[in-house]
């Protein structure tokens, strides 16, 4: 993995592995691990603009970020009108935030139906709006999508062509279409389409589990940085690997990822959390059908603080 900075609209970041928002994953405890095991840029769960201009608690708690978080701060919109994107990337909500990332690739069909996440790539018009609606806020800009929405409907080049003339800073490209969620190929050849027809940073995302894969995705894509999304879920310290920092201890690491997501979040949330992390650590891994099994029917935190210190991670 050839390492760099990125420049996106005048931030800089530590180097060009990041970590992709995750509904349901990359909460604050989360992205600061990662952070900490070297990810140069790591971006909140996707929040409603929309959720925001209504005041919602449940979407305000989304973006909250530890006092002890040192990198750029990174949160994740989505919507499709870009009236509530504008007044959501200008509220005082965002503005602890130096960067903003607007989701237009998100496949969810209760997302897509609504007409945000992914549906934006079949309204060329309305997603050049939401872009400039977004960067009258005065942050830098970036946005996330896939390479169309099935293989009759590839349009990622184009795509980026109006990402970066409506204002964005830099791009995103998960390299599968939208009907097929997170299965099959990534499509590498579309990735460098894009590279090659934009200025602004093009960062690939798809299929890093490993270095070997980093790898792979930036020689035949040629893009600036690789985003890990599911390999970070499986194993966090795949930032350290890519980036040559040190390893951690592992079974510490989850340990202090289990006290931390308690104090922030209390025992209940830390509870089904943790479990369910502490199952992804461990997959494929001997003996993980029958830990998983004793995972998902602990329950106190003081039975799953000694499961993990009797873990092999």
């Amino acid at each position: 993995m050839q390492l760099k900075q990125i420049d996106i609209g005048g931030l800089r970041t530590p180097n060009n592995v990041f970590l992709a928002p995750l509904a349901g994953y990359t909460n604050a405890v989360f992205r600061e691990m990662c952070f900490s095991l070297g990810a140069g840029l790591t971006f909140t769960e996707m929040v409603s603009a929309k959720g925001l201009c209504y005041n919602s608690k449940n979407t305000e708690e989304l973006l909250y970020v530890t006092p002890s978080y040192n990198g750029i701060k990174a949160v994740q919109l989505f919507g499709g009108d870009p009236e509530y994107m504008r007044r959501a990337a200008e509220s005082e909500f965002i503005a602890p935030f130096e960067l903003i990332d607007i989701n237009m690739g998100c496949p969810v069909p209760k997302i897509f139906n609504n007409g945000d996440g992914s549906a934006l790539m079949a309204d060329f018009s309305r997603a050049s709006a939401v872009i400039a609606a977004c960067k009258k806020s005065e942050k830098p800009v970036s946005v996330k999508f896939r390479i169309g929405l099935s293989a009759d409907k590839i349009v990622a080049e184009d795509f980026a062509k109006m990402c970066e003339d409506s204002g964005a800073d830099m791009i995103t490209v998960h390299g599968r279409t939208r009907d097929k969620i997170y299965a099959g190929e990534v499509n590498f050849a579309e990735i460098e389409r894009v590279k090659r027809a934009v200025k602004i940073p093009v960062i690939a995302n798809g299929g890093v589990f490993s270095v070997s894969d980093a790898d792979n995705l930036m020689q035949k894509t040629g893009a600036d940085g690789v985003m890990v999304a599911r390999g970070a879920m499986y194993s966090p310290w795949i930032f350290a690997e890519l980036t040559g920092a040190p390893l951690p201890d592992k079974r510490a690491l989850v340990l202090k990822q289990l006290e931390d997501t308690l104090v922030l979040f209390g025992g209940r949330f830390a509870l089904v959390f943790m479990r369910k992390m502490a199952a992804f650590y461990t997959k494929g891994k001997p003996g993980s059908a029958s830990l998983r099994e004793k995972l998902f029917t602990c329950d106190s935190i003081e039975k799953l603080r000694g499961m993990i210190s009797e873990t092999e991670f």
